[in-house]
């Protein structure tokens, strides 16, 4: 026996011409989690899902348990407990937890849906996972981190020993995050293993016992993590240079003010927001689940209205009660959830970036393509997005190219004031750092920006004031000399500030 439960050996895969793996050898043991790296476009999806049986290799090998095993479709892998579970989650938010946990393989007891014991049994495999979750609650009642244990529920109710997850926590706060971990730790000590897919790396030092890093459809490095292993030799690893996040926030001159809330409140979701941002300043607001920035921000772009409060633009009393109207006052917002609210899947990148400006770019009677094109193409080229053709659906780039597109459709319009709410999400290490180099660019030439990141490392980076909040208020706002992971975290979790002297 090797003491590997996987073993994929020589796995090559191409499509059409282009091939995007090259003869990758990878290991996994049972009872760990093993982390798989490299940024978008490097193979490691393409390698899992020939693993999960959704696409068969060229050439190689795979074995189970040291036995050899030939992928042909999905049900081989199931077959031997092998479960994939994707970015995008395949619950179906209308039906029950039991109900998704046994979609397609529902019990019966003569001819008719054993209800009782799919309850059962949902609620057996729950607690030993040590979930605290009813069965018969519907999934649409559940946070992103539960939908989460429940897909890990289904694939161990079909007695997966092997979990892949594909970016499970590109969309948690640190709180639901946390939770995730806890239940792949419990699962490890009973054997399950898990390939954990991440481009987090603060995460992969947290959760993995070991790693693979691919590029360009090669396997790159591989081992232990350990203490021989840090961040940055992963992301070196990754992207085949040196990554310097420390580099990347540059102090500039500040103008005037170009937003003032004041006494901003809404029913429960926040009380009593006062803060300001100048023009080309960065600021960032963060802190755990459930603390309101996103509400705050969602008013402050016309999408609700407050109950009390105002809103100055340079200086003069705003009434947003539109998205229009905040586009009008100078104001752009990328949203929280890209592939939900961000992108238009069906249209191409071409369509995606000109949404905003579709009144600027109108001839006689239909839009200028001309006009279109042109304006597109400086985007293309100031962000650096990598697209062949931009007329390709926005579907067909990776994360941190789609997450550019996004921002060109933000800039469109010329704003001076740009609300960014999680940034990076589902970004890469190399495009990471892209992104963050263009927010501070164009900080440079005047563009101001609102921050809201629950990664406190992203905020140290790129800001130069912090408002902390907690429970739907600001706790403190903190300069950069202020400002530590320490001390956002013991405000973001309510924190004495009569304490704050011994935090800093």
């Amino acid at each position: 026996m090797s003491g590997f439960v996987v073993e994929m050996l020589g796995i090559e895969k191409s499509f059409n011409h282009n091939k995007v793996l090259h003869s990758v050898d990878f290991y996994l043991r049972g009872g760990s989690i093993h982390a798989l790296l490299g940024e978008n476009g490097t193979g490691k999806t393409t390698l899992m899902n020939i693993l999960g049986g959704v696409l068969k290799s060229d050439a190689g090998e795979i074995r189970v348990d040291s036995a050899p095993i030939i992928m042909h479709d999905t049900s081989v892998s199931e077959n031997n407990g092998i479960a994939f579970i994707h970015q995008e989650l395949t619950l179906i938010n209308d039906l029950a937890v039991y109900e998704n946990l046994f979609l397609g393989k529902e019990l019966k007891k003569n001819g008719i849906l054993n209800k009782s014991e799919m309850v059962k049994q949902s609620r057996d495999i729950l607690e030993h996972m040590g979930i605290d979750l009813n069965p018969t609650d519907m999934v649409s009642e559940l946070n992103v981190s539960y939908k989460q244990v429940v897909e890990i529920a289904r694939a161990l109710l079909r007695n997966a020993r092997v979990i892949i997850m594909d970016e499970p926590t590109a969309s948690l706060t640190d709180i639901e995050i946390d939770n995730v971990f806890s239940i792949m730790r419990s699962l490890k000590g009973k054997g399950v293993s898990f390939v954990f897919i991440s481009h987090k790396l603060r995460e992969i030092m947290l959760i993995a016992d070991s790693y693979t890093v691919m590029r360009d459809g090669r396997v790159v490095a591989d081992g232990a993590v350990d203490g021989n292993v840090s961040e940055e030799s992963l992301a070196r690893y990754m992207v085949g240079k040196e990554i310097k996040y420390d580099d990347v926030y540059s102090p500039r001159p500040l103008g005037d003010t170009i937003i003032e809330v004041k006494g901003l409140s809404r029913n429960r979701e926040y009380r009593d927001i006062n803060f300001s941002v100048s023009k080309g300043e960065i600021v960032g607001f963060t802190g755990l689940l459930g603390d309101g920035r996103s509400e705050i921000f969602a008013t402050v772009y016309g999408c609700n209205k407050p109950e009390r409060g105002v809103v100055l633009v340079k200086g003069k009393l705003t009434r947003i009660r539109s998205t229009s109207a905040a586009r009008n006052n100078g104001i752009s917002f990328v949203p929280r959830d890209r592939k939900e609210n961000g992108i238009v899947k069906d249209l191409s990148v071409a369509s995606n970036m000109s949404l905003s400006i579709i009144d600027r770019l109108k001839g006689i009677l239909f839009i200028s393509h001309k006009k279109e094109s042109q304006s597109n193409q400086v985007y293309v080229d100031s962000l650096h997005i990598r697209v062949s053709d931009i007329n390709v659906l926005i579907t067909s780039l990776s994360g941190g190219n789609q997450q550019k597109v996004v921002l060109a459709k933000a800039l469109g319009p010329k704003p001076e004031l740009i609300i960014l709410d999680n940034p990076t999400q589902g970004v890469d290490v190399g495009a990471k750092l892209e992104i963050y180099n263009i927010i501070i660019e164009l900080a440079k030439q005047g563009v101001s920006f609102v921050i809201l990141s629950s990664e406190a490392q992203e905020i140290l980076m790129l800001c130069d004031r912090i408002y902390v909040m907690y429970h739907g208020e600001i706790r403190r706002e903190l300069s950069r000399a202020e400002a530590s992971e320490e001390n956002i975290m013991i405000l973001a979790t309510g924190g004495s500030v009569e304490n704050w002297g011994r935090a800093l």
